[in-house]
C-alpha cells in the first residue's frame, strides 16, 4: 500500500506544495510546530532514509538545503531546525522547522492551528523565495 506521502506526490491528496524536482518534493506540514514547518521527501517511496541510494540521498539533502534557505528568507527565525524522525509515515522524510529556541523542535509541543488561507499564503511566499534561490 502506498504511503500518504506517495499519494501527495501523485496529487491524490492535496498539499501546500513548496517545490519539487525530478526526485524530491517539499510541502507544508499540516500539523506544524511553527509557521513554515515543511516536509521534504524523495518521490521514490523508501521507508528509511539510510536505505536511499547515495545519489538520491545527496539529491534529497541538496534539495532540502535550498528549501531551508527559502523558508529562512520569509519566516522570521534564528535557524531552520532539521529532524529526520520517520516513525509516523513509512516514507523517508525530513522536517524543516523554523526555530528560535531548542524547545521549538519538540514534537510533544502543541501543534499550531492554521487555516487554509494562512497555509496557502505561507506556501506561496516560500515557493516564491525558492524560485529565486540559485542552485
Amino acid at each position: 500500500m502506498e504511503s500518504v506521502f506517495t499519494r501527495i506526490v501523485k496529487g491524490e491528496i492535496p498539499s501546500y506544495k513548496i517545490a519539487e524536482s525530478e526526485n524530491c518534493f517539499a510541502f507544508l506540514d499540516i500539523n506544524p510546530l511553527s509557521k513554515g514547518h515543511t516536509l521534504v521527501i524523495p518521490k521514490k517511496e523508501v521507508d528509511y532514509i539510510f536505505d536511499l541510494d547515495d545519489d538520491l540521498y545527496n539529491d534529497l539533502f541538496s534539495f532540502t538545503k535550498k528549501v531551508g534557505l527559502a523558508i529562512e528568507k520569509v519566516i522570521p527565525c534564528k535557524r531552520i531546525g532539521i529532524i529526520v524522525f520517520g516513525l509516523d509515515v513509512p516514507h523517508a522524510h525530513i522536517h524543516l522547522i523554523p526555530v528560535n529556541k531548542a524547545s521549538d523542535m519538540s514534537f510533544s509541543s502543541p501543534k499550531l492551528k492554521l487555516g487554509q488561507t494562512e497555509f496557502a499564503e505561507i506556501a506561496q511566499k516560500i515557493r516564491q523565495s525558492f524560485d529565486m534561490i540559485k542552485p
